[in-house]
C-alpha cells in the first residue's frame, strides 16, 4: 500500500475519538454531535478489512496514459434555455446554464493525494485547461476526498476568478484552514442556495462518507446537488452507493431530471466498495429510479482508485443498459473534454 493510501487518500481507516475537527452544531437525523451519517448507513470499514483488500492482489493493470479525445474550449456563457456540461476529468465538471458558469469538484492536480510524490496519478490531462475556463461564478464541492477536493486548484481558481464556493457542512473549515480565500458558504442537506435569479441548487443526501486523514472520518458532510435551471433539473452525484429511496425521491421532489450526472467507476471489489460506490448496473438502476431523461457517467478512467480495469466501467455500463432496455445514447460514459449539450426543440 502506498504512503498516500496510508495517509488517508480514501479515508478508509476508522477515525479516532476526541470531537469533531470541522463542525459544531445541533444533533439531527444525520448528525450525532460528532459524526455525520445517513439513516440505515452501513458500518465503517475496519483497518483489517482495508488490509484484506490491499493484500488480495486483485488490482488490474492500467495504462500509463489514456488519451483525451478532444480538449474543449467552452463559450464565455450559455444563456436562455441552453445547458452545456463538460467533463474536465474524473468527477470534475463545468456546467454552463442560465448565464452562469459552475465548476463541480474541480481537480487539476497530478495526483489525488495529500502528497505530491505518491498516490493515484492521473493518466490523462484535464479536458479543459484551467487557462481556458470561462469566468467562473461558483464552485460546488460534493465532499472532501482528495479526488474531489483539490485545495491547490481551488487556490489557483480563486486567484483567477471572482467565484464563491458552496460546500456541505464542515468543509468550509477545511478550506479556510488550508488558505482558500474565496467566499465559502457551508450548508446542510435540504438547504437551497440561490446562485442567480434563475438558478438555484439544493443539497440532497447520498450514501457516502468523508475524510481527509486518519482521524476525521465523517467529521464533514458529503452531498449530491440538484440544480434547478431554465433548462430543467440537473441532478449531480459525485460519489454514492446504491441506496433507496434516495433516487426515487429526486423524481418525486423535482420531477424527472433533464440530466443525471452519475458515477460509474471505482467499484471493485464489491465486498469492500458496495457500501460507498455504485457499480455501472446500480448506476443504471438509479437512472431508472429517478426517471432522468439523459445521464453522464463519470468517476472512471483518470485516477485508478480501485481494482477494476480502466475500460471495464464502459463495458459494464453498456451491458447494464442493454439488460434494462435503455437506449445507449441516453446514458453515456464520458471521457475528459467531452461535452453534453441539451437538445433544443
Amino acid at each position: 500500500m502506498s504512503l498516500a493510501a496510508a495517509a488517508g487518500v480514501f479515508g478508509l481507516i476508522r477515525a479516532g475519538r476526541g470531537g469533531n475537527r470541522y463542525y459544531s452544531g445541533p444533533v439531527s437525523d444525520h448528525f450525532d454531535g460528532e459524526r455525520f451519517f445517513l439513516a440505515e448507513q452501513t458500518r465503517d470499514k475496519t483497518q483489517a478489512e482495508l488490509w484484506r483488500w490491499r493484500m488480495a492482489g486483485g488490482k488490474e493493470a492500467w495504462p500509463s496514459a489514456l488519451p483525451v479525445p478532444a480538449f474543449d474550449s467552452p463559450p464565455v456563457r450559455v444563456s436562455g434555455a441552453g445547458l452545456r456540461v463538460t467533463l474536465i476529468g474524473h468527477a470534475s465538471f463545468l456546467v454552463q446554464v442560465g448565464g452562469l458558469n459552475l465548476l463541480i469538484d474541480p481537480v487539476y492536480s497530478e495526483r489525488a493525494s495529500p502528497v505530491r510524490f505518491a498516490g493515484p496519478r492521473r493518466i490523462n490531462p484535464p479536458g479543459v485547461a484551467m487557462a481556458h475556463l470561462p469566468p467562473i461564478d461558483a464552485v460546488l464541492l460534493t465532499h472532501n476526498h482528495y479526488d474531489h477536493m483539490d485545495v491547490a486548484a481551488l487556490k489557483a481558481l480563486t486567484d483567477l476568478h471572482r467565484l464563491r464556493i458552496i460546500a456541505p457542512l464542515g468543509n468550509d473549515t477545511i478550506l479556510r484552514d488550508a488558505g482558500v480565500t474565496a467566499p465559502i458558504s457551508a450548508h446542510d442537506w435540504g438547504e437551497t442556495v440561490a446562485l442567480s435569479a434563475d438558478v438555484s441548487v439544493t443539497l440532497e443526501p447520498c450514501k457516502h462518507w468523508s475524510a481527509r486523514g486518519l482521524f476525521d472520518r465523517r467529521h464533514a458532510l458529503w452531498t449530491a446537488y440538484t440544480l434547478q435551471t431554465p433548462a430543467g433539473v440537473v441532478h449531480h452525484i459525485g460519489d454514492t452507493a446504491y441506496h433507496q429511496p434516495l433516487f426515487t425521491r429526486i423524481a418525486e421532489k423535482y420531477g424527472p431530471p433533464r440530466l443525471l450526472i452519475m458515477p460509474i467507476g471505482a467499484y471493485e471489489p464489491r465486498w469492500f466498495m458496495r457500501d460507498q460506490h455504485v457499480d455501472p448496473a446500480e448506476a443504471v438502476q438509479a437512472f431508472i429510479d429517478c426517471q432522468a431523461q439523459s445521464a453522464i457517467g463519470h468517476h472512471w478512467g483518470t485516477f485508478q482508485l480501485t481494482d477494476e480495469g480502466v475500460e471495464r466501467p464502459v463495458a459494464a455500463l453498456a451491458a447494464a443498459l442493454e439488460e434494462k432496455g435503455v437506449e445507449a445514447r441516453r446514458f453515456r460514459a464520458f471521457r475528459p473534454g467531452q461535452v453534453w449539450d441539451a437538445p433544443t426543440a
